[in-house]
């Protein structure tokens, strides 16, 4: 039997950097999935219009406007993987309900990366978003609808007090 100079392939799965808006979800997702050389996938891409607009004007989203969403999302994270063996996401996953959707959805291990910071810090970064269309006033909404990731769930969380550089080495380090 030859021997092949290709390593074996890593086992399929997907990453998604969670968290409330402004936490820097974003910004890690795109640093994870070049050094990871995968598909990043921005969750914020698959809103609806409607959703789109709902938050432009200041309304939370209800959990009616976001199932479509998660199962979008999860559906693209699904076919990245497939194709890729490996995909990095962006999405907010507040809830354990949306992140066990997601989970779902994607059919292979998900390993979620909980950004934190505390509100100051998140409102300074959400008023430096030109053009964005999600407002400041909606911060509050998020962090009361956050349920942190249990023990069980094998999340990892991080405070966004470093450079984007230095998280995205911790979160190597985590993944193996």
């Amino acid at each position: 039997m030859p021997i092949s100079a290709d390593p074996a392939p890593a086992a399929a799965r997907a990453v998604i950097v969670m968290g409330v808006s402004g936490c820097g979800k974003s910004t890690l997702g795109a640093l994870l999935a070049q050094a990871l050389d995968c598909p990043f996938l921005e969750g914020d891409s698959y809103h609806s219009a409607a959703a789109v607009e709902k938050m432009r004007g200041g309304q939370a989203l209800t959990d009616a406007d976001r199932w479509p969403w998660l199962d979008r999302l999860g559906a693209a994270i699904a076919d990245r993987v497939a194709a890729q063996g490996v995909a990095v996401a962006a999405c907010s996953a507040l809830k354990r309900t949306y992140r066990d959707r997601l989970r779902t959805a994607i059919g292979v291990p998900v390993h979620f990366i909980l950004l934190d910071n505390d509100r100051d810090a998140l409102l300074a970064r959400v008023g430096n978003r030109p053009g964005h269309y999600m407002p400041a006033s909606l911060l509050d909404s998020q962090l009361a609808t956050l349920e942190p990731p249990l023990p069980e769930e094998g999340a990892m969380i991080l405070t966004t007090d470093m450079p984007p550089d230095v998280l995205r080495d911790r979160v190597l380090d985590w993944l193996g």
